[in-house]
């Protein structure tokens, strides 16, 4: 499964819930409060900016956002919102692709760095971050922790949603620390709807090793936007890092 195949017209639609969902008040107010004070009243790079559910209102919080994103059917969406004059966007991917501009900030949000399949690709987006900032600069990742303590020898999948006409799965190939994410949506019938997205998933320990290897040292971790700690139950976080 290639992620522009992935992300073609229908997924960008689904992706899209305004003002429910990841697009509700509460999830998105406390992500946009924080990146823009880690802005520090420079411009932001969004990495994977998708159809512009961070993106575009930290925009109109008067910081300046550019993006990178593969898929073109997503910025075809984002560009119902807002055009290339308020929110410039580059096509390709955020392990290689430049774009041009100075930057104070890079952000990753919502899983996303887990898209790129392979060790090596992860490595080369803290370093294409790393190639956007100047020293102080910082990149800022959203991602889950890795729910391995609920899968016991022998299981191959753990559910981490269920609710009426919908269940989130998650299949595990802990030898090559691949996961593909399984969410069915059904009705009254027989029969579902499945959409697929495979990931590559990093403990944190592993996630700050990248980091070093671009040259960034990690400012800060906490449990989600708002600041709540991180802890050993915590099940994502929010890491900042920082280019001295």
């Amino acid at each position: 499964m290639r992620q522009e195949d992935i992300w073609d017209a229908d997924a960008a639609a689904r992706y899209d819930t305004p003002g429910v969902g990841m697009f509700a008040p509460e999830v998105l107010g406390p992500t946009v409060d924080r990146l823009a004070a880690l802005a520090g009243g420079g411009a932001a790079l969004e990495f994977a900016v998708g159809t512009g559910r961070v993106a575009v209102p930290l925009a109109e919080r008067g910081v300046p956002v550019t993006g990178i994103e593969l898929s073109t059917a997503m910025v075809d969406r984002l560009r119902t919102k807002v055009d290339e004059a308020a929110l410039p966007v580059v096509v390709g991917d955020m392990a290689t692709t430049v774009a041009p501009g100075a930057y104070t900030l890079v952000y990753l949000v919502f899983n996303t760095i887990a898209n790129l399949p392979t060790q090596a690709e992860q490595v080369a987006c803290f370093r294409n971050a790393a190639r956007h900032l100047g020293p102080g600069g910082r990149f800022v990742i959203e991602l889950w922790v890795p729910e391995l303590r609920q899968l016991p020898p022998g299981r191959q999948a753990t559910v981490w949603h269920c609710e009426p006409g919908y269940i989130g799965l998650d299949t595990y190939d802990v030898l090559r620390q691949h996961v593909v994410s399984h969410r069915f949506r059904f009705g009254e019938d027989t029969e579902a709807q499945v959409f697929r997205t495979p990931h590559r998933y990093i403990w944190p320990a592993e996630l700050d090793l990248m980091a070093q290897l671009a040259g960034f040292e990690l400012e800060s971790r906490h449990a989600d936007w708002a600041g709540g700690e991180f802890t050993a139950e915590s099940r994502d976080h929010v890491s900042v890092y920082r280019l001295p």
